[in-house]
């Protein structure tokens, strides 16, 4: 068995050498045309094959950048579009913040008041915001939200009518909230001047659940 190998290794190195000085003996007896053309054709199938790799390396390379590309900007705009949603009071929102209750006292909580405790929270860094009343439901407070005092007492919020005691839902950083309102001469100040009390309590998460329904622009457009 193993002089048969040998003998069959032997026989296929000599058949390889037989074709290759075939292969030397036929280049030797060509033309020097002949020669310049088979190398100028070797040249350009080389220089044709690299230029098919690099074209296939960088097409895979768009095509691996390109959906991680494409995922990482529909994740952003997702993102964007969830963050101008809650800003527009659209969509619902959840997250660390305050329970504001205002119980008015010998006077009645005017308009001004409220729209000065969404003031100081919006300058404090609210991020959103809503309030109801013992009667009526909550409404969402965005940047279009009005407040005007109504009948029997009663707080106009939005188009709503609210009764007394109201309770502001807000989601932003606690502290400096809370610090906002208890600052001298401010909202809680007001409240107490008059009777009534401000119960500030902090909760993790609130839940904004109220939406505000957005109105058809008829003159706004995009730049």
């Amino acid at each position: 068995m193993v002089i048969a190998l040998l003998l069959g290794l032997l026989g296929f190195g000599i058949s390889v050498q037989f074709k290759a000085g075939s292969s030397d003996a036929e280049l030797a007896a060509a033309r020097p045309e002949d020669l310049v053309r088979i190398l100028s054709d070797l040249d350009a199938q080389q220089d044709r094959l690299r230029r098919e790799i690099s074209d296939l390396e960088e097409t895979r390379r768009q095509l691996d950048s390109g959906a991680q590309g494409r995922d990482a900007a529909l994740a952003e705009a997702r993102k964007r579009a969830d963050e101008l949603g809650i800003l527009a009071g659209t969509l619902p929102a959840e997250g660390p913040g305050l329970s504001i209750e205002i119980t008015p006292g010998t006077e009645k909580v005017k308009a001004e008041v409220i729209l000065d405790a969404i003031e100081e929270l919006r300058g404090a860094g609210a991020e959103a915001m809503q309030i109801s009343g013992r009667e009526g439901g909550a409404v969402r407070v965005v940047a279009a939200t009005y407040f005007v005092d109504g009948d029997n007492d009663r707080l106009v919020v939005a188009g709503s009518s609210l009764t007394a005691p109201y309770t502001i839902m807000v989601i932003g950083g606690p502290d400096t909230m809370r610090t906002a309102l208890n600052i001298p001469g401010g909202v809680v100040d007001s409240v107490r001047q008059h009777g009534g009390t401000v119960l500030v309590r902090e909760a993790d998460p609130v839940r904004v659940t109220a939406l505000h329904a957005a109105g058809e622009l008829r003159y706004a457009k995009p730049a």
